[in-house]
């Protein structure tokens, strides 16, 4: 199967592997709480950013564009982007149980917006086969999800301590900071925004 993918397909599976390492990472930071495995959780959704970049620039540069790779690219994203930063969430303290609602509720949104992008793509595509805009805001855009979290990690904001407090709402409690999950994954599967694709 190796000898099939291209030059591209190898930057993705580095997408999916920081993925998977920020995922272990902040799994070891709830175990331990040690906070270098918080912030290089975050700083490796950045990294699997870096590779979604390259692989994208390396696919058109070398013009070896395959289903194999969109699909490739679809599950890489759906770890970095989506998984990774709801269990980010999750180890930074977002553990009630609308917390968890709004988690799931992220992940299902990332699924779903790249499952319709790669149903949808060879609709919206040009004569050339590229894509001119997103529907909703691409997945890799939750970076900034992490990115916050990070920051609240080195205001020694985590836990106890989240931005916003805790509200209690019915049979749970809910940290307002998981709105911003909420927000993203919403934006995500937006029909009417439309992203121009560079």
């Amino acid at each position: 199967m190796i000898r099939e993918f291209a030059l591209a397909d190898f930057f993705t599976l580095g997408n999916a592997a920081c993925g998977v390492a920020a995922v272990f990472c902040a799994v070891i930071y709830v175990g331990e709480g040690i906070a270098g495995y918080f912030f290089a959780a975050a700083a490796l959704t950045a990294v699997a950013l870096v590779f979604d970049v390259l692989d994208g620039r390396i696919a058109r540069w070398r013009q070896k564009h395959s289903a194999l790779g969109r699909e490739l690219d679809s599950l890489a994203d759906i770890i970095s982007f989506g998984v990774a930063p709801a269990v980010l969430g999750f180890a930074a303290g977002l553990r009630n149980g609308w917390d968890w609602v709004v988690l799931i509720y992220f992940v299902c949104c990332g699924v779903s917006r790249l499952a319709r992008f790669n149903v949808t793509a060879e609709n919206v595509a040009d004569d050339s086969g590229k894509v001119a805009y997103f529907e909703g805001t691409p997945i890799p855009t939750s970076v900034v999800l992490s990115g916050v979290l990070a920051f609240a990690a080195w205001q020694d904001r985590l836990g106890e301590n989240l931005y916003g407090g805790v509200w209690a709402l019915g049979p749970w409690d809910l940290h307002p900071l998981a709105l911003l999950f909420v927000v993203s994954g919403t934006l995500m599967i937006s029909r009417t925004l439309r992203i121009p694709k560079f």
